[in-house]
């Protein structure tokens, strides 16, 4: 039988299908509303629905934040991690991939509004963070190979980045976020432990149990 008729290839490769469907909607939207923007076809400044730390009516920024960037490098370099890692959230993780993708998004907004510089802060780089360490540290927490697989792709791919939810960040680039991308750090791993019960688990092994009449066969000496 060829490898692509059997069920369980189709059926992998349909969930994958679908579980793409969330990130290409998303990334979507986050280039529709980066154009709008950048062609000027309303007369206010996106920006200023960024999470404005320490004042009410930045709240908002906690929903609209991660649609808007300030620049094209910036969505550029937010577009191929938010396509990667919310793909293999909703696949790996498809019982509560909606509900931690939520979670994951608010909280880290919440939790930048909280600890952020007197600034706007906008984009999808909080985002970013928080499904990053929700991913490595769920897939280390359930100790289960193709899960630890996972953590290890991802930390290879984007370890590199951790740095920048440090303050010397700020150093570096003082148009880096570091509030926003320590504070999605800091969501990813609470929401990792939240939910380390929840959703795929390393099946449990079974022993088969030794046949009571050969255990007791008498052997000779």
């Amino acid at each position: 039988m060829n490898i692509d008729d059997s069920p369980w290839y189709a059926i992998e490769v349909k969930r994958a299908r679908l579980a793409l469907l969330p990130s290409i909607v998303f990334v979507v939207i986050v280039w529709l509303v980066f154009i709008v923007d950048y062609v000027g076809l309303f007369s206010w400044d996106f920006s200023r629905m960024g999470v404005l730390p320490g004042v009410a009516r930045g709240l908002v920024g906690i929903v609209f934040s991660p649609f808007i960037h300030g620049s094209f490098s910036h969505l550029l370099s937010n577009t191929l991690p938010l396509l990667l890692l919310i793909w293999f959230l909703f696949y790996f993780y498809s019982e509560i991939a909606f509900r931690a993708f939520v979670f994951l998004w608010i909280i880290s907004g919440f939790l930048t509004w909280i600890i952020g510089r007197g600034a706007y802060h906008v984009g999808a780089s909080g985002l970013v963070f928080a499904l990053l360490f929700f991913l490595f540290f769920s897939g280390i927490f359930r100790k289960y190979i193709p899960l630890v697989a996972v953590s290890l792709i991802v930390a290879f791919i984007y370890g590199s980045t951790v740095w920048s939810i440090f303050p010397f960040a700020e150093l570096i680039d003082a148009s880096i976020s570091w509030e926003g991308h320590l504070s999605g750090a800091i969501s990813g791993f609470i929401f990792a432990v939240v939910f380390r019960k929840k959703g795929p688990q390393k099946p449990e092994e079974e022993w088969e149990e030794e046949d009571e009449d050969e255990t007791n066969m008498p052997v000779e000496t």
